[in-house]
């Protein structure tokens, strides 16, 4: 995998019960001299600063430190600019830097705020906030007995973290419930299993990737050994499931598009300054070696998702089916400041392969499948042609005899799903790779 030299790590993915954010630690070397550098500073804008300073320390109902107020000043000039730019203080930089590994304590949610509130973009999987059926879209309104109004997204993201093992409250307000719910969540330590794999029935894979990290290209290769293996053979299709993951490490998303890719561009970037334009390329290799793919996604796909599936769908190498994704298309770069703290700024939007922006867009399914459930119809067995009365034998081969009952010995044992049968959107994209094996095969 080819990447630039100019930076030390670009990831987009969202602060975990921090921020749904596509965010990058990276060290911006001998930054262009742009004009707007150069201008002189605003005089009387930086006189209103001053005085309104000046005003809160003498009038103020209560005396304020000077590091708080310029603090503050900090932080809202980076909030006022985007949902995603913020100021990290010490502790909250180095919550950046453990999170990205894959370990961090907290719910096991990726949120933004929205009007106020904290919006979740996607539970993860296997965590308390996706084990207390926290869904994307929901709005959390309170934490325990504080309001989230007025809050910014990092003191509320300090609320949720805690120490293990030790509850908290979420209010809850979800769209098409009549009022908001409170749930009660004990704090863990997050511990992300980035690829899942199963085979779903011989030949037909499926790969879920639950977050994007640094070692998510080896589990991916990893998964698609165990199931060559354990087929007995190549897959003659995979899916790849997308949904509810909120982003990851920039070079994860570029290196699992790459491992379905032999060649062609996967994303690019452009900002105002030179390290923030870059372009990433497939090198050959497939690891399917041609066999198809349904990528899955939602509107909990988010950033280094929509990444993936853009560079599939645009080199038509992946069929997408499910709901349009987050469109979150934004690079942030986290910049170290001289105290220990760091600037996390809005540099750059990343670019599919045909030249789309996903920011506010999304990727849009080649297949609209929505999230829905299967169950079985408890209306019986219906009647056949056999079961009626004086029915017409098939020619030369005598009817079947009606079923009788036997021994346990001679029972056969039911056949076991091998995908969940609930999962209408699993079912539909195994379907479609059936279909399109099928007519491969067939030459169709």
């Amino acid at each position: 995998m080819k990447f630039s030299t100019r930076y030390v790590l670009v990831l987009l993915v969202g602060v975990f019960a921090g921020a749904a954010v596509t965010v990058g630690v990276a060290v911006l070397a001998e930054r262009e001299q742009s004009k707007e550098a150069r201008t002189p500073l605003p005089l009387d804008e930086l006189r209103t600063f001053t005085e309104v300073f000046s005003r809160i320390k003498s009038d103020y109902v209560e005396p304020v430190e000077d590091k708080k107020l310029l603090g503050d000043a900090v932080q809202g000039m980076l909030t006022g600019l985007d949902p995603h730019s913020s100021y990290l203080d010490a502790e909250s930089f180095k919550d950046v830097r453990v999170e990205t590994e894959g370990q961090f304590g907290g719910l096991g949610i990726e949120v933004t705020m929205e009007n106020g509130f904290v919006k979740v973009v996607a539970p993860i999987d296997d965590t308390p906030a996706a084990r207390a059926d926290i869904r994307t879209g929901d709005l959390i309104i309170r934490l325990d007995d504080k309001a989230v109004k007025g809050m910014t997204l990092n003191e509320a993201v300090r609320l949720m973290r805690g120490k293990v093992g030790t509850d908290i409250t979420l209010t809850v307000a979800r769209e098409g419930t009549t009022k908001p719910f409170k749930v009660t969540l004990k704090r863990a330590v997050i511990k992300i299993q980035s690829v899942k794999n199963k085979l779903l029935e011989p030949g037909y894979g499926y790969v879920r990737i639950t977050q994007f990290q640094a070692g998510t290209e080896r589990y991916l290769n990893d998964a698609v050994k165990k199931l060559n293996a354990e087929n007995k053979g190549a897959l003659r299709g995979l899916v790849l499931d997308l949904r509810n993951n909120p982003g990851g490490v920039l070079n994860a998303a570029v290196a699992v598009s790459d491992a379905f890719l032999n060649k062609g561009l996967i994303v690019y970037t452009e900002g105002r300054v030179a390290d923030s334009r870059l372009k990433f390329s497939a090198t050959p290799g497939d690891l399917l070696n041609g066999a198809p793919i349904v990528v899955l996604v939602n509107g909990g796909s988010a950033s280094a998702s929509e990444i993936v599936a853009g560079a599939l769908q645009d080199h038509k190498r992946a069929v997408i089916m499910g709901t349009k994704t987050f469109g979150k298309g934004s690079v942030q770069t986290i910049i170290p400041v001289s105290n220990g703290s760091a600037l996390k700024l809005t540099t750059a939007r990343y670019f599919t392969p045909s030249g789309r922006s996903i920011q506010a867009a999304g990727i849009v399914p080649d297949i609209a499948a929505e999230e829905a459930k299967i169950t079985k119809s408890e209306s019986g067995e219906r009647l056949k042609e056999a079961d009626l009365a004086r029915h017409l034998g098939n020619g030369d081969v005598p009817p079947a005899p009606k079923d009788e009952k036997k021994d346990g010995k001679d029972k056969k044992e039911p056949a076991r799903p091998l995908a969940p049968p609930e999962d209408y959107q699993l079912q539909e994209a195994l379907n479609l790779l059936k279909g399109i094996s099928f007519f491969k095969v067939n030459g169709i």
